[in-house]
């Protein structure tokens, strides 16, 4: 595998690189400002009290490395540009970040932080309502599939912060439920996600309708060209916080591939698997929504319990199924690329790539979901004859090794 890349590669690292240096070098000096100060302890960040109470209590000890270096500089009120894989801990830093400097007084929207997907959007609530939990934040997730009467009413009763889907936002926006003139700070979480979804013009639009001063957030586990053009539109001497790639490490996770040779095979290998899958909860990513359903008929056909989640089920649904998960009454789901992003299930420790991602950039945002926060995990790729080539890019992407499946699987979990 390693060596010679295959023939038809289609990820050139050499390529992404030099579009990114030139991007910098053409201007970066005076864009970017870099900020190096490393804090190792929450305690020495100089955040209030109540915030510290809700960091402690929702169980983070020690910041994860983009919130040793993140947290500060957005407090700061700095526009910044922060990069580093899924499952390290940047949701929690631009949201201490936010709630921070937040005036609690006045109950007005005064940060708005845009997703690209529902569940990516509630988890971020989530966060944001336990971390402000002692500090009283009203904070509301303005999302498609829901009700545009109640949003309307939950705004106009007063909030802090919203958080939500770009299309939901620009329509609250437009009709003045959603009042900008007290908004101070914007985020984008997951920017490369929302740019190649089609994003950009809303961001666009949301953005001309916010006051001019405010203060910019960019966040993103992989940072393409493209992302940090638009940032340059609307931000002012960004600080800019960079895991290199070369760091964007996936340690703690072992990962693996099997070589099925071909599709057909695929069902049969993870039939053998299922046991170890339903002894700890378990991730299984397709590439297709139609997938999805023809996987799980499949797999309860044959008695085994799986639940599944896609984006063409209604929201309600999709709620139920991943509180169910959560709750770990439901150990085995199978789902798309649309939900790597929005899951975050402590328990996870096993990610099955039935199919690998089209993307290598989506890999990271599979597995990158076991194992969070150092926690081990195991990833296991399904390899077709087809794959060799996606599995190489993978592996240069990542710099990383991917060995195949020893015998004594459930040993590892």
């Amino acid at each position: 595998m390693a060596g010679l890349a295959p023939e038809g590669s289609q990820f050139d690292a050499g390529k992404f690189d030099t579009k990114m240096n030139e991007l910098l070098a053409a201007d970066g000096q005076d864009f970017f400002t870099s900020y190096d100060e490393v804090y190792d302890n929450f305690d020495s960040m100089g955040l209030q009290e109540n915030l510290l109470r809700g960091i402690y209590a929702y169980g983070f000890e020690k910041p994860s490395a983009i919130q040793q270096r993140g947290i500060v500089p957005f407090c700061k009120g700095l526009d910044v540009i922060q990069q580093a894989q899924s499952g390290t801990g940047k949701t929690a830093t631009f949201c201490s970040g936010i709630l921070q400097q937040l005036d609690y007084n006045l109950v007005e929207c005064q940060a708005l932080v845009l997703a690209p997907t529902r569940e990516l959007a509630q988890q971020i609530e989530k966060v944001m309502r336990a971390l402000g939990d002692y500090l009283g934040v009203k904070v509301h997730a303005c999302v498609g599939g829901t009700s545009v009467r109640e949003d309307q009413r939950i705004l106009s009763s007063g909030v802090h912060v919203v958080v939500g889907t770009p299309g939901r936002v620009f329509d609250m926006l437009r009709r003045q439920s959603l009042r900008p003139d007290n908004i101070r700070m914007f985020v984008l979480d997951e920017a490369d996600e929302m740019l190649s979804r089609g994003f950009k013009d809303q961001i666009y639009d949301i953005f001309q309708l916010l006051p001019p001063k405010i203060q910019v957030g960019v966040f993103s586990a992989t940072m393409p060209p493209e992302a940090l053009e638009i940032t340059r539109k609307f931000m002012n001497k960004p600080v800019r916080i960079l895991v290199k790639r070369d760091e964007l490490t996936l340690e703690g996770i072992k990962q693996f591939y099997v070589n099925v040779e071909k599709e057909d095979w695929k069902l049969e290998t993870l039939c053998d698997l299922y046991e170890t899958l339903a002894i700890t909860q378990s991730v299984i990513f397709v590439n297709t929504r139609r997938k999805v359903d023809w996987l799980t008929d499949k797999m309860r056909s044959r008695d085994h319990t799986v639940s599944a989640t896609h984006g063409d089920m209604d929201q309600n649904t999709r709620d139920i199924i991943m509180r169910e998960f959560r709750s770990g009454s439901s150990r085995v789901l199978i789902t798309t690329d649309l939900l790597a992003r929005g899951i975050d299930v402590q328990q996870v420790s096993l990610v099955i790539n039935y199919d690998l991602p089209t993307q290598p950039e989506n890999y990271l945002h599979r597995i990158g979901r076991s194992g969070r926060f150092g926690r081990k995990g195991v990833a296991i790729n399904f390899v077709t004859r087809d794959d060799d080539r996606m599995l190489f890019d993978i592996q240069k992407f990542y710099n990383v090794v991917i060995e195949e499946l020893p015998a004594n699987v459930a040993d590892l979990l």
